[in-house]
């Protein structure tokens, strides 16, 4: 049995529990017994809250993270005990294709697989040889055209390499019309490429999946680097410390949650007494990037809500170095309404980076129907003031909200706070010592 299958799925139509159902079946059938998932960096550790959510069968799963050597051994660490899951970013898949090809998976799983449309590149190339060895493969995806239908080709090499054979130039005559240079400039056989697309597909929109909310949230669960962890860690343990010496009040827990809420966005501030800050952590904003790349890709917009203003100017470096013209509100800007314009009616403009207390209230950005939120404030009615800025008058789509939460940290308590609708301000004398934990 060898076989490959695409995922046409949009955000928010299951491919998470669809993959968790197909794969754990095939493991239950006894057709595979190793699991490989491939994914951006911003969502590897999505795939672990998954697998803990909806498989109902045993499995060992190793998120692959740190440097070449560790993650080297976390895949040879991985138990016999069920399915064995291996899930790595695609960056790290040309440093690692020799140990996973000795670790030998049955079943190999490309998640948002337009990140190996390109065939010439390093993953891609990798990846379409680490799938020759696999019993199945599989794709996810909402939109494997991103930009042409020669975007196909790479994907579906992995697949199956008999549905668009195996030279990509033979490919590339056959369905473009080439002009100067052997660019295309147009493109033809269409329905033929239609037809061999989904002799091996399953498409789901969101318009086909009647039942959906209109809003639907998803957590992407962030790794701090270890010498931020480390930092934040020590500070918790300060604040146990300096908190247990005399009177609790309100203020100094608060102070302290923010100073960890800061820690975990990427920044500490040295001198108390100073308004310096320094970087400690890249963690969210290389989850962040990996958002916004798809996003640009597909050609939709997107809002960024953080709390902290040094994260606010980080994201907008980034977007400045990418190009990506973006709209910005914080504090200190005073023509807002020049910038939600410029969001809502600029087809260029493509994000909007918020200020959540400065934005969470009467602005439309209604042009977006995804917000990421970088960081969170613990005020509830900002949270949901926040969410609304997509979700009103004016939004035809269903709204997605990512929420970036530090594993192990403070976010995890904002959270499940915000889940249960509660002011964490409210609450935070008698309860500080789990808060802060």
């Amino acid at each position: 049995m060898d076989k490959g299958y695409a995922l046409l799925m949009e955000m928010g139509c299951g491919k998470s529990i669809t993959t968790v159902a197909i794969t754990g079946r095939a493991y239950v059938n006894g057709h595979i017994n190793k699991l490989l998932v491939i994914a951006p960096k911003s969502i590897v550790s999505v795939w672990e809250e998954e697998f803990s959510r909806f498989a109902d069968f045993t499995y060992t799963l190793e998120v692959l993270i740190g440097s070449r050597e560790k993650k080297k051994q976390q895949l040879s660490k991985i138990r016999n005990h069920g399915l064995q899951i291996a899930v790595v970013n695609y960056d790290s898949v040309p440093l690692l294709e020799a140990d996973i090809m000795q670790w030998k998976p049955d079943f190999i799983v490309a998640d948002e697989s337009t990140r190996i449309k390109n065939p010439n590149a390093k993953s891609s190339k990798s990846i379409h040889k680490i799938s020759k060895q696999c019993k199945f493969r599989m794709i996810l995806t909402g939109s494997p055209i991103t930009q042409n239908p020669l975007d196909l080709y790479s994907q579906y090499k992995m697949l199956d390499e008999s549905i668009f054979g195996a030279s990509f130039y033979a490919f590339k005559n056959y369905y473009a019309v080439l002009g100067d240079y052997n660019q295309p400039i147009g493109y033809k056989n269409m329905q033929e490429l239609i037809e061999k697309a989904h002799s091996i597909a399953y498409r789901v929109t969101k318009d086909e999946a009647l039942d959906l909310p209109d809003t639907i949230n998803k957590t992407h669960y962030i790794t701090l680097e270890s010498r931020a962890m480390k930092l934040y860690k020590q500070f918790v343990k300060d604040s146990y410390m300096e908190l247990s010496k005399g009177d609790v009040i309100a203020t100094n827990i608060l102070t302290r949650i923010l100073r960890l809420q800061q820690i975990t966005g990427g920044f500490i501030r040295p001198d108390e007494e100073a308004e310096r800050y320094e970087q400690i952590s890249k963690a969210k904003l290389e989850a962040l990037e990996d958002i916004v790349d798809c996003h640009i890709e597909i050609g939709q917009k997107l809002v960024i809500m953080a709390r902290f203003i040094p994260e606010i100017k980080e994201i907008c470096k980034l977007l400045e170095k990418k190009k990506i013209k973006y709209a910005m509100i914080c504090g200190e800007v005073k023509d807002r309404a020049e910038e939600i314009e410029k969001f809502q009616n600029d087809e260029d403009c493509m994000v909007f980076v918020g200020q959540i207390q400065t934005t969470s209230m009467g602005i439309t950005l209604t042009a977006a129907s995804t917000c990421v939120f970088y960081s969170l404030s613990y005020n509830y009615a900002d949270y949901i003031q926040a969410k609304a800025r997509i979700h009103r008058i004016g939004q035809r789509n269903i709204c997605l909200y990512i929420h970036l939460v530090a594993k192990g940290t403070i976010d995890e308590t904002v959270m499940e706070a915000l889940g249960r609708k509660e002011d964490i301000a409210k609450s935070i004398i008698d309860n500080w010592k789990n808060v802060i934990k």
